[in-house]
């Protein structure tokens, strides 16, 4: 795929995003949120529900023919492969936090090539932000004072700061908590949903691991930010994290400004 096709994208993509974010915020302002349990036990609200209406005739509409799967469509499932091109969503990233209103979720929307994520849009609908970023053209965020390049913070080096660790506030496994152990000092922030990789995108954490259980639609659309802003996603083995496989969950992984900083822990 052309670099100069993804950009041509970017504002309506942005659009399609704050629209399904607005979508989120409407039900967020009510007062009683229906919350009902999938297959899997996971939580669904009408948010995710009315996010992915918004996100589907958006991205379709945009005329590229390029199918889109969805969390919340298990029938799109099949259009993951390995090669070619398609849409990657999670309309509502952090349902729990979405829940727990604490203003930490995300709608996130990935364009995914030949396995790889080559443009990211996490938007922050509660807190006002958005980040978006593809490989070459560099990774941004938006907010109402404008839009700003973001960048992963620079090496640590001699100890001038403790390393910041980035952790799930709603699966802070035994595993997380044993890794976070062994690293020594750190400083330990707690995020929901894919703004755990815009923290370490933005340069406000330097190292974020996960043990727990993610499937493909939580990690790209962030991961093509954070790779944007000059960070890197592996799998515990060293491997690239991969989209389109034949399992949608992912492996544990660890997302760094980095990997100089993989390497050292």
């Amino acid at each position: 795929m052309r670099q100069l096709e993804v950009n041509a994208l970017v504002p309506a993509v942005l659009d399609i995003a704050r629209a399904a974010g607005n979508r989120v915020l409407d039900i967020y302002g009510t007062s009683q949120v229906d919350v009902r349990s999938k297959e899997d036990l996971s939580p669904v609200t009408e948010a995710d529900l009315a996010s992915h209406d918004c996100l589907v005739r958006g991205l379709q509409g945009l005329g590229m023919g390029w199918p889109v799967v969805s969390e919340e469509d298990t029938a799109s499932l099949p259009h993951r492969r390995a090669d070619g091109c398609y849409w990657l969503l999670d309309p509502l990233d952090g349902t729990k936090e979405f829940i727990g209103r604490n203003g930490e979720f995300t709608v996130n929307i990935a364009l995914i090539d030949n396995g790889s994520p080559m443009l990211g849009v996490v938007a922050a609908p509660a807190l006002g932000l958005v980040y978006w970023g593809a490989p070459g053209v560099g990774a941004y965020r938006v907010s109402s004072a404008g839009t700003a390049a973001i960048r992963v913070a620079p090496p640590l080096e001699g100890g001038r700061r403790p390393l910041r660790v980035v952790a799930s506030r709603s699966h802070m496994d035994e595993a997380t908590q044993a890794f976070i152990g062994r690293l020594g000092p750190v400083e330990l922030v707690q995020a929901g949903s894919s703004l755990k990789f815009c923290m370490v995108a933005e340069g406000a954490a330097d190292l974020y691991p996960r043990f727990a259980p993610t499937c493909e639609w939580d990690t790209a659309a962030a991961q093509a930010v954070l790779e944007a802003a000059g960070g890197c996603v592996v799998a515990w083995d060293g491997a690239p994290l991969r989209y389109g496989k034949p399992e949608v969950l992912n492996a544990s992984f660890i997302a760094a400004a980095s990997a100089q900083i993989i390497g050292r822990h």
